[in-house]
């Protein structure tokens, strides 16, 4: 599961980092530490050519999206809720996904992404939990998780309200790799640079992308732990991801 995670890159930054063509986030959104689903983040994205708009081939775009992706024929947006994550080995059968993942593909910046390791029990026999920042080992790279997006229309909207369309998306989930499997067995797919032409371009279909749904290389990634206090939401700021002492016997496997 991947739950949180940070993103604090400008989007003149996002911009150059993935060859976007056209950015849509005007002022952009403050930099968060502490990314919880149903926030607005960074999404980069291809939208599908449509020359009756001025749009003869796909065109990259930077968008803000909602985490918590909302399928085109939901009748409640609050679905969004628990579609924060798609799994990779179900994600091309799965009813919420398959559509968004023949067609509908994204790329999700991110600093690094937290979670969870449930360590020894304390008095009351409740597994003590340790949050760690999982990160790449050259912090001044910008991960690309995979992702989903949705276009939901709201009915309750006018045609004509500005706001009638919601922007939606999701994570997804593989294994984790192995030096990274004793904290969570699960972590965001990453797609590397030399394949996100091919991730993002609308004209491959999910089928042809089945063999990019793989866990991260050995070393890609480093964590930490860092503060219990990016368990609340309402926390922020650049010192959650900073590391900090911890016990030997809370991590003890």
């Amino acid at each position: 599961m991947c739950g949180r995670y940070a993103s604090s890159r400008e989007p003149d930054d996002l911009v150059d980092e993935f060859d976007v063509a056209v950015s849509m986030v005007g002022a952009g959104i403050p930099a968060d530490y502490n990314v919880a689903p149903t926030k607005e983040v960074y999404a980069v994205l291809e939208r599908p050519p449509a020359p009756d708009r001025g749009r003869p081939a796909p065109e990259r775009q930077l968008r803000v999206l909602t985490w918590g992706l909302v399928p085109s024929w939901a009748k409640d947006p609050k679905i969004g809720n628990r579609m924060i994550n798609a799994r990779a080995e179900t994600v091309a059968e799965k009813p919420s996904f398959r559509k968004a993942f023949a067609a509908r593909r994204c790329v999700l910046p991110a600093d690094g992404y937290y979670e969870w390791y449930a360590g020894q029990p304390d008095e009351r026999g409740k597994p003590r939990k340790q949050p760690f920042f999982i990160h790449p080992a050259d912090d001044s790279e910008v991960l690309g998780m995979a992702g989903l997006y949705e276009i939901w229309r709201d009915p309750t909207k006018p045609d004509d309200a500005e706001d009638r369309f919601r922007w939606t998306c999701t994570v997804i989930t593989t294994e984790a790799e192995d030096s990274l499997g004793r904290i969570h067995d699960r972590m965001p797919m990453l797609v590397e640079r030399e394949h996100r032409d091919q991730w993002l371009d609308p004209r491959v279909s999910g089928n042809d992308l089945l063999g990019l749904l793989v866990p991260a290389a050995p070393g890609r990634l480093v964590a930490h732990p860092v503060s219990p206090a990016v368990g609340n939401v309402a926390n922020n700021g650049p010192e959650l991801t900073a590391p900090i002492p911890i016990s030997e016997a809370l991590v003890e496997a």
